[in-house]
């Protein structure tokens, strides 16, 4: 018997003998770490301590104590390419780790910043305006107020006080005084057309010299104090308002005074925009271009029309406008500044918007800098709020590959780590049997990891912050240290739990052997039961769960976009992963068990050995099939998202279009010019050409409770079998062609127009519910006539998206086409231009008063990432290869720790005759009922995933904005057969890639080294 053991991992003997001298009963040597002697400096061994026994004299008392070396030294010197491995392991894992969070933020900061750089002025700019002045002030006052000096000076006072993390793009933003209502011009010489004179902005803007450059005259200037009662001001126009208007340098324009003469405005200055996009010209559509506005007051159809345009004056000119009709007001508009601005800003910058525009933060700008008829306006908060809702929506998908792609590492930092201790078995064995504690075992091997693995996570931590800069540094910190933590607790876990009570010498772990204890049973139903509750909370709610509604409204604030996830949710593709891992090891053994027998009778033993060899490998096997499985299911859940997210965009681009190119005319149901079909048919690279007579605003007859329609319906008249093949190619609402089988009684040609005839009709449901089960009136255009539902479709190529009502067009008294559906494998644009181009002389995309040519393939290039949906689409392409380079790794390390046994066995074998042929056989066959459950099982664990999980999973968020044209009512998850097929057969290659390099390196070798005697392999 031994002695307690002591936490240094050595032990004197019980019965107070001499200490061991560190050889085994055979002779053999055994590793460093046996009991009582270390290594010295000089290769020596001695006693572990500073001297020998006490109370001996002589020569040898007074020799200096040898110096022991140290364990982590000398461990590294021993095994240096493993630690060298492990190294390398551990840098890529933390680097993974600390570059995810980064990742993940910077796209949801690029992201915030895109939606807020790329909405217009009047969604972005905080407006902040005042009325001149209020009654009772003196004019002399008023006037003072309005002059450039002092309006500059408020928009100074207001940026200094705008609350964090609010802050100003002084470059962007514009300040001055306008008049708040358009005032007419009265001058005969400006253009009317509709005999209505045109209406003006009298806004002096400051900084009109940095936002323009002069074309002809000078810019405007204020000569001596203007005040209310001036005649004539100086002013700029913009080129374009100029030709419109017929504007030129010395013109005056004359506008409505109040009690007093017209004042005369003359313009000094033609400018043009240095950028029109700028805040400061886009904010008011009309100050850089006049348009043409339709006075809707006036009881006529059409409306008729006025010039609307904007007059520049010179900042200290504003006093004029408190003698003009027009109301005049000051206005500060912020533009905000998104260089500083981060994701994690997001909820803030939500909360100072609203408390600016009614809260405390509108009530001090009230107090102490505008005045108290101060009024904030900005539509920045809906900005920041749809970005919000997307980060919701994308951030629990992310979390998916996030959660799989880290187990995967996970299993593998633990493969590592299982590994090591298998090859030190027999040394921790040693140890132990000398008297070594767990508690000292475990803690030298902690400290010879640590040493490896700390600083590995520091420079895989480095690596992050300069790949992924300027985000937080503390996330990233807290992920590389929980990698660092893992390999560091792999091996010292492992050993411990191993050699806790004492090993039988030679006894088996064969996998078929062995019976699953009732701890391992209860982990196995826990986790069965936590992977069915997240399928089923995902298939209820969604991957976002109940976190979606707080999340976009701030309920969380100063979370980041993985914050408001639920990782229990997003769990559940690796929950699936790992209980289908702990259901195959189970039934792993039954198929090696029935198909031994058969193997044993046949002639060769190359097929019994083969599975014998695979019967007995260790117990042990579950984590690299676990590894792999996740691994699998997480390529084959990250390409189906992918393969979703293009999908998505495809239908969307069809719903744009309703086939491979739509060519129309603008105006309300315009006929197209006679032969323009017959010309787009005959094109070389149009296969087939539906013309469709499209007729907006039907309106439905009265229901049973009397009420109509307001907005009427689509009415569309098709050739119904060229129709029905456009429905069927395109996927939009496939139906038989005898559906819209023709009544007759139509057109000019059949007598006359039958009124009392029933035309068969497609409908979408909300139309057909309206029109009910009986005959229904229906008066256009196009005819007089009554219908009956005969199918309904929720969706039409003709009018994807909207109510309709198809019927053929063979029936209708006014047939002529409105509209082409062209189809077309490889569709040339450019031709199809020129060839539509030759009927009105126009070739433009969207030309005015001409043809509208829109195809299918640039509708599909229109649908361009944001970087918030391309970072996650970026973040799970980095999954799925990390996914697969894990999985390699699994399998490696999982082949690598039987080699030598399997070498060893071979040799062995070839001495009784096997040839290498067979040996290469032997080899494969061995390894490939687990590769084989491995990619077999993958493949169906990860087809699984994604039909348990599809209808919690709606990708329409990755694929299209909140802003695109074109709305999907979902796009769901589909399984895609590439990220099924393609990682299971490399599995399958590299494993036997792997076989046969070890049967050729057996080969190269011999026989001699593996043979020896004494050699424990």
């Amino acid at each position: 018997m031994r002695t307690p053991a002591r936490g240094d991992g050595g032990g004197e003997p019980a019965d107070g003998g001499e200490p061991g001298d560190g050889s085994r009963s055979d002779g053999s040597t055994p590793p460093y770490g046996g009991h009582n002697s270390a290594p010295t400096d000089n290769g020596e061994r001695g006693p572990a301590g500073s001297g020998g026994p006490p109370g001996r004299t002589g020569p040898r008392a007074r020799r200096p104590a040898r110096t022991v070396a140290p364990w982590v030294r000398t461990r590294l010197r021993t095994a240096p390419g493993a630690a060298a491995a492990m190294a390398v392991l551990v840098v890529l894992t933390a680097y993974l780790a600390a570059a995810f969070p980064r990742s993940v933020e910077t796209y949801e900061t690029n992201g915030l910043r895109h939606d807020i750089r790329t909405a217009t002025a009047g969604e972005r700019v905080l407006a902040v305006t005042t009325a001149a002045s209020g009654p009772g002030v003196p004019q002399a006052k008023r006037e003072e107020g309005l002059r450039g000096t002092g309006v500059a000076q408020t928009q100074r006072r207001i940026i200094r006080n705008l609350p964090a993390p609010v802050r100003a793009d002084e470059g962007s933003s514009a300040y001055g005084v306008r008049n708040s209502e358009a005032v007419e011009g009265t001058d005969p010489w400006l253009p009317a057309p509709d005999n209505l004179p045109p209406r003006f902005t009298l806004a002096a803007q400051a900084g009109l010299d940095r936002h323009s450059t002069l074309r002809e005259g000078r810019f405007p200037r204020a000569d001596g104090a203007v005040t209310a009662r001036t005649g004539e001001v100086e002013a700029a126009v913009t080129a374009e308002t100029a030709e419109s208007l017929r504007i030129k340098v010395g013109s005056v324009v004359h506008v409505p005074g109040v009690d007093r003469d017209d004042v005369g405005v003359r313009i000094t200055g033609i400018v043009a925009p240095r950028d029109p996009d700028n805040s400061y010209w886009s904010f008011e559509p009309t100050l850089g271009s006049p348009a043409l506005v339709a006075d809707q007051t006036v009881p006529l159809i059409p409306p008729p029309r006025y010039w609307r345009a904007s007059i520049l004056l010179a900042p200290d000119a504003a006093p004029v406008l408190l003698g003009t009709t027009g109301e005049p007001e000051v206005y500060w508009r912020i533009a905000p500044d998104t260089t500083s601005l981060t994701a994690h800003d997001a909820p803030r910058l939500a909360s100072r918007i609203a408390s600016l525009e009614n809260g405390p933060e509108l009530a001090e700008l009230r107090t102490d800098v505008v005045g108290p008829a101060a009024v904030v306006a900005t539509r920045l908060d809906e900005v920041v709020a749809a970005h919000r809702s997307m980060r919701t929506a994308i951030a629990p998908v992310v979390a998916v590959a996030a959660l799989g792609i880290g187990a995967v590492a996970a299993v593998v930092l633990v493969m590592a780590g299982g590994l090591t201790a298998a090859r030190r078995q027999a040394e921790l064995a040693l140890l132990r049997s000398r008297g070594g504690s767990l508690r000292g075992i475990g803690g030298r091997l902690l400290a010879e990891t640590a040493v490896i693995a700390v600083p590995a996570a520091g420079v895989g931590l480095l690596l992050a912050v300069l790949t992924v800069p300027q985000t937080r540094l503390l996330p990233a910190v807290a992920a590389a240290s929980g990698a660092a933590l893992l390999a560091c607790a792999a091996l010292p876990v492992r050993a411990v739990v191993r050699h806790r009570r004492p090993l039988p010498h030679g006894g088996r772990e064969d996998l078929v052997r062995a019976r699953p204890s009732r701890r391992r049973t209860m982990a196995e139903l826990t986790l069965l039961a936590l992977a069915v509750g997240a399928v089923v909370a995902l298939r209820r709610r969604g991957t976002g769960g109940p976190a979606d509604a707080g999340s976009a409204t701030g309920a969380n604030p100063g979370s980041g976009g993985v914050g408001d996830v639920d990782y229990l949710v997003s769990a559940a593709p690796v929950l699936v992963g790992l209980i289908a891992a702990l259901v195959l090891v189970r039934l792993y053994p039954l198929p090696l068990r029935l198909a031994g027998r058969p193997a044993g009778r046949l002639r060769g033993a190359v097929g019994f050995l083969s599975l014998a060899r695979a019967g007995r490998a260790s117990s042990s096997g579950a984590l690299p099939l676990l590894a792999l499985l996740v691994a699998l299911t997480t390529a084959a859940f990250g390409g189906s998202v992918l393969a979703g997210i293009d999908g998505a965009r495809e239908r969307a681009a069809v719903l744009a279009t309703g086939a491979d190119a739509r060519i129309s005319l603008v105006g309300q149901a315009p006929v197209l010019p006679e032969g323009l079909a017959a010309a787009v048919r005959d094109s070389t690279t149009v296969d087939e050409v539906a013309a469709v007579r499209i007729e907006y605003g039907v309106s439905l007859p009265s229901d049973s409770k009397g009420f109509r329609t307001s907005l009427g319906v689509t009415m569309i008249g098709v050739e119904p079998q060229a129709y029905a093949r456009l429905a069927r190619q395109t996927g939009l609402g496939e139906f038989s062609a005898d559906t819209l089988k023709s009544v007759g009684g139509g057109g000019v040609r059949d007598g006359g127009s039958d009124r009392n005839r029933v035309l068969p009709a497609l409908a979408s449901p909300a139309v057909a519910e309206r029109l009910g089960d009986r005959p229904r009136d229906i008066q256009s255009t196009a005819g007089d006539f009554k219908v009956r539902v005969a199918e309904i479709r929720r969706t039409t190529p003709a009018s994807p998206g909207n109510d309709y009502l198809v019927v053929n067009a063979a029936d209708l008294t006014q047939r002529a086409p409105t509209t082409l559906l062209v189809t077309g494998a490889k569709l040339d644009g450019a031709a199809l231009r020129r060839t539509v181009a030759g009927f009105d002389g126009t070739s433009g995309e969207r030309s005015a008063g001409g043809f509208t040519v829109k195809l299918r393939t640039e509708e599909r290039k229109a649908f361009v990432n944001t970087p918030m949906q391309e970072g996650a689409e970026r973040i799970y392409a980095a999954a799925i290869a990390a996914g697969a380079g894990y999985a390699l790794l699994a399998l490696l390390l999982s082949l690598s720790q039987t080699a030598p046994e399997r070498v060893a066995l071979l040799a062995r074998l070839r001495t009784m005759g096997l040839t290498t042929r067979q040996g290469r056989q032997l080899l494969g066959l061995e390894v490939l009922p687990q590769a084989l459950l491995a990619a077999v099982g993958g493949a169906l664990v990860g087809w699984a995933t994604v039909v348990l999980l599809a209808p919690g999973v709606d990708l329409v968020r990755l694929a299209l904005t909140a802003t695109s044209d074109v709305s999907l009512d979902g796009a769901p998850l589909r399984a895609d057969a590439w990220s099924l097929v393609l990682p299971a057969v490399g599995v399958l290659a590299l494993a036997g890639a792997v076989s046969v390099v070890q049967a050729w390196w057996a080969g190269r070798q011999g026989s001699i080294n593996e043979l020896r005697a004494g050699e424990s392999r």
